[in-house]
């Protein structure tokens, strides 16, 4: 061994720590040192009509060394604006600001700072936000990200980046939100990340190939005061649990979940303010800290050590009064009979699964067709997966299906969904539940069948199903490019259609149509279970049809609740919705209430922008009851053309939404009265709606 590692190996990993923060002090030194004497040289040396006027340092360093990085060999096409040629403003996924803290105003196209083709040349403009998600990255993070001097946010989640994530990240002056979530990067967590301490509010690293354990901050008692989102969730982090969390005040959401942490989880960790947490799939053992008020789940703590116990999991065993040979006896006697019965109980579940897993084989590989001839049969198996076909699935072939190339265009709480092209040119929709998402196969594919045989106009129909050998499950639906209801209502780009109230009734009516057809065209209601204007698709008919209907059915309970804490911020949770298995028809009237408001009002329910302002809309409507000013509720576009608001529906429909979101669900109307009255109350002005897919309606009537 050589003095130089003997000497590495008895120094503290403290000290070494200090040392690497000073040898990267130095670098960044005699790095600007130099940069400041070629400026000086070229300022000195350089004649004045030749030169030209200098750029934003942050300007250079991305045209240099930051798009190099992120594209990785090949040219990105959404980094291609990052041009000089093009103004700033057009720049993908970028905002600036200038010294002083001004923000560049890039939101009105017709400004002057939208055309301006000098804006990069100001020294004192500087990169605020990075945000490139779903981008098609495919190269490696640029230690660079950290020289940026007032760089807040950075977002480059769900694309392919790899290698590992640069300790120079952890010496920027000013990070506070990172999400480097769903990409692959690997190695350790470098310890230099809790150098942003103080000012980070979010850390989503979720979805990697991390591994090594947790580093702790380098200064003892570190609070991160701001930090309230930690998500280190399906990487490979190992180790015990970094009980220095515990230290983080502010934390509001903590996800270690599908790791190889072990030992026990502190009682500190209960000291904290969590509204969500997921330790599940990891090793840990031992008691659980005394959470208070069953305020976690057993899906929070589910997938560990057997050992682990305590409240919402098994009650721990306490301590015995008995002698050791009583106990002994005891336990002698105990463990004789649980071989026994299990042993019988073994070979009764062995028989069981192999019946069940029997005639799932036959219902895959056979198929079958339903009275009503929508179930059309298998198409496909072996050792790659199975293949369920629906009806207008049938052209589909497992080799389509798996040589389909994919782009990513959605990921829910359910999981990511591609636009999928097919060898023959064709397009379909890939909806890829999440893992560990469904529920096992015998009980999966009743539900998968029910959904395969829905059939309406205003519900996007299930055309196949998917089953890999590795156990993930693909829903295979039309692909239709339609906006969603959401961006009509809220986008703020041009070529945006005027949404009028003849327009918006008729989507209104189709949403109901949709939602009466769950409820009521089958012996057993399906409830939809996510009503919200993301899941509703619009055509250029202005025709809507729901997505996403019953997937709630064929989640493992953790995932199906996580869909209620998002309704609850997106304002269209029911009050008694507390478990997405207690969710039933009226409390889809009650989300169906929210989204009508949204459509007759034009505003966000639930929490909106940074400060997380909540918008309750009802409470909108009520107040301006009071006030004697329910007209100025109304949207400006939904009143274009309207003579009397009374005649035309409005005030009507304003009306049904409140009582579909009464507080009381027994108050609540059914979806068929919903439709009824909606129909009752049609807008008198509809010529431009007419269209052959009128012909269509639930009803039989035209619009």
């Amino acid at each position: 061994m050589s003095p130089f590692s003997f000497l590495s190996l008895s120094l503290s990993a403290s000290f070494m720590a200090v040392l690497k923060l000073y040898a990267f002090f130095i670098f960044f030194f005699f790095f600007f040192l130099t940069k400041c004497l070629c400026t000086s040289t070229a300022l000195t040396f350089s004649p004045s009509s030749s030169s030209s006027p200098p750029s934003s340092s942050d300007v250079e360093l991305l045209l240099g060394q930051i798009k190099a990085s992120l594209q990785g060999n090949s040219d990105n096409l959404l980094l291609s604006s990052w041009n000089s040629s093009i103004p700033l403003c057009q720049w993908r996924g970028l905002k600036w600001v200038f010294f002083d803290g001004t923000p560049l105003s890039c939101t009105d196209p017709s400004s002057p700072q939208w055309t301006n083709l000098t804006l990069y040349r100001d020294p004192a403009l500087h990169l605020f936000s990075l945000q490139l998600p779903s981008a098609n990255l495919t190269g490696s993070l640029p230690r660079e990200l950290g020289v940026f001097s007032m760089l807040q946010s950075l977002y480059l989640n769900i694309n392919s980046l790899s290698g590992t994530i640069p300790l120079e990240l952890g010496y920027s002056s000013s990070l506070s939100d990172i999400d480097l979530g769903d990409n692959l990067l690997t190695g350790p967590l470098a310890p230099s990340i809790w150098n942003l301490c103080d000012k980070l509010v979010s850390v989503r690293l979720h979805g990697n190939s991390l591994s090594g354990s947790l580093p702790e901050p380098a200064l003892p008692n570190s609070t991160c005061k701001n930090l309230q989102f930690l998500d280190l969730g399906s990487n490979e982090l190992s180790g015990n649990f970094p009980e220095f969390i515990a230290l983080f005040q502010s934390l509001k959401q903590l996800d270690l979940s599908n790791n190889k942490f072990s030992g026990s989880i502190p009682q500190s960790l209960a000291a904290l303010n969590l509204e969500k947490l997921n330790l599940s799939h990891n090793n840990f053992s031992g008691m659980l800290p005394v959470f208070g008020e069953s305020k976690f789940g057993e899906e929070a703590f589910e997938g560990n050590d057997p050992r682990l116990c305590g409240l919402p999991l098994k009650t721990c065993s306490g301590n015995s009064r008995l002698s050791p040979g009583a106990i002994a006896g005891l336990v002698i006697g105990f463990m004789t009979g649980v071989v026994v019965l299990a042993s019988l109980l073994i070979g009764y579940v062995q028989n069981k699964k192999r019946k069940s897993r029997d005639e799932s084989e036959d219902e895959l590989e056979e198929g079958e067709e339903d009275e009503n001839g929508v179930l059309v049969g298998g198409g496909g198996g072996g050792g790659e997966g199975k293949l369920i076909l629906f009806q207008g699935g049938e052209h589909l072939t497992l080799e389509d299906v798996l040589n389909a190339t994919g782009q990513v265009t959605e990921k829910t709480s359910y999981g990511t969904v591609y636009k999928a092209k097919l060898a023959d040119g064709g397009t379909i929709a890939l909806r890829l539940l999440r893992e560990g998402s469904c529920k096992d196969r015998s009980s999966c594919l009743p539900v998968i069948k029910q959904l395969g045989r829905i059939r309406h106009e205003n519900l996007v129909p299930l055309r196949a199903f998917y089953q890999g050998k590795r156990g993930e499950k693909l829903l295979i639906y039309d692909y239709l490019p339609n906006r969603s209801l959401y961006d009509l209502l809220h986008e703020t780009k041009g070529g945006k259609p005027v949404l009028n109230w003849a327009r918006r009734h008729k989507i209104a009516l189709g949403i109901a149509r949709g939602l009466a057809y769950l409820h009521t065209g089958f012996e057993v209601p399906i409830t939809h279970g996510n009503v919200r204007s993301k899941n509703v698709l619009v055509d250029e008919f202005f025709l809507a049809r729901l997505t996403e209907f019953g997937l709630d059915k064929i989640m493992i309970p953790a995932v199906a609740d996580e869909i209620v804490a998002l309704a609850k911020a997106d304002g269209y949770k029911a009050p008694e919705l507390q478990r997405m298995k207690k969710c039933n028809s009226r409390t889809d009237v009650y989300a169906f209430g929210i989204l009508l408001l949204e459509i007759l009002i034009g505003k966000k329910p639930g929490k909106n922008g940074r400060n997380s302002e909540f918008v309750d809309l009802p409470s909108m409507v009520k107040v301006a009851v009071l006030e004697e000013t329910t007209m100025e509720v109304f949207d400006v576009e939904v009143l274009k053309g309207i003579r009397s608001p009374m005649e035309e529906g409005l005030v009507q429909a304003l009306k049904l939404a409140m009582g579909c979101c009464a507080p009381v669900a027994s108050v609540r109307p059914t979806m068929d009265e919903v439709v009824k009255q909606l129909e009752e109350n049609r807008p008198r002005n509809r010529s431009a709606l007419y269209s052959p897919a009128e012909t269509r309606s639930g009803s039989g009537t035209p619009f």
